[in-house]
């Protein structure tokens, strides 16, 4: 690895913010270059694991095994959230019935039991036309794809197998944007860039004491956790050695700091002041390893109580 290259890695979902720091970043420091690479979350996770890289972007904590790979290969780390991002429910503009979804109806459609069986959206409720459903989603690599599985499923990585999945958003705007039929999930910034090809679907959680009825994911209802299940904090990971140098240390100052007002330039959701400045602190403090360790990352545990333990 060139000392003067930083390398970054990772979640699609995570790319914009990093694209658009890095690009601030190097326009401001004259000679650095920062190469920034979509893997998805686990992908960007087993190459930082294997010391090819400086930073992970990742739309979920570090798993367990990819902290005992990291272990293993003698790699530290800091777990630094950067934003709020929201899972968008999107339809095909066309699509007149789905105007609302429930997080059960979801599960219906998405569970790994609903393959090869429920293939039109009569089946998902009454009333609605006996019309072929067309699903679009995160890939498997993906950490949306682990984020919406125990969100909407109740376990990570439970899914049907038959749907359209791309570790490229791009790919599932197309698909849904061309298919009366369709419907889809990746990360709200996505919608927001491309929201005149696409419909969002306000989701029901069934608790009202996160808001009453369906819910739209929006800026506000992402960042004061009415829109639940599907909003959640995204990170990056920089590597404890990888700090030691001078243009990574800077780098990663950058992002918390001037990169800030970059979360929502690029359609996310900045975390709270108080929350910036626990996060600066974790990074000049050093403190490695992850907040998730031994958690339920799905929990009602706020992300500043997290911080602050």
């Amino acid at each position: 690895m060139r000392a003067d290259i930083i390398k970054v890695d990772g979640s699609s979902t995570v790319f914009p913010i990093t694209e658009a720091v890095a690009e601030e970043f190097q326009r401001a420091n004259a000679g650095m270059r920062v190469t920034v690479g979509i893997s998805g979350t686990g992908g960007g996770f087993q190459k930082f694991c294997r010391d090819e890289t400086d930073v992970s972007d990742a739309s979920r904590p570090i798993r367990p095994t990819e902290v005992e790979a990291c272990a293993t290969a003698g790699v530290q780390y800091i777990e630094l959230p950067v934003a709020y991002d929201g899972l968008a429910i999107v339809v095909n503009p066309k699509n007149t019935w789905a105007t609302s979804m429930t997080v059960a109806e979801l599960k219906k459609m998405w569970e790994p039991e609903a393959q090869g069986k429920v293939m039109r959206w009569s089946q998902v409720r009454a009333g609605w036309p006996d019309r072929e459903l067309h699903l679009f989603g995160a890939g498997v690599d993906s950490g949306t794809f682990d984020y919406f599985t125990e969100a909407i499923n109740g376990k990570e990585d439970a899914s049907r197998g038959d749907y359209t999945s791309s570790e490229d958003d791009n790919v599932i705007v197309q698909g849904v944007s061309g298919d009366e039929g369709a419907l889809g999930f990746f990360g709200y910034a996505y919608y927001a860039e491309n929201k005149d090809k696409l419909k969002l679907v306000p989701v029901d959680d069934g608790d009202d004491a996160n808001g009453k009825g369906p819910i739209l994911a929006s800026l506000e209802t992402v960042k004061d956790g009415t829109y639940r299940p599907l909003s959640r904090p995204i990170f990056i990971y920089p590597k404890l050695k990888a700090l030691e140098r001078p243009e990574v240390r800077q780098f990663v100052e950058f992002y918390l700091g001037k990169g800030v007002p970059l979360v929502t330039e690029v359609g996310y959701i900045p975390l709270s002041d108080r929350e910036y400045e626990m996060v600066r602190g974790r990074l000049s403090s050093r403190k490695s390893g992850s907040m998730y360790e031994g958690t339920d990352s799905h929990s009602q545990v706020t992300l500043e109580q997290r911080l602050s333990r």
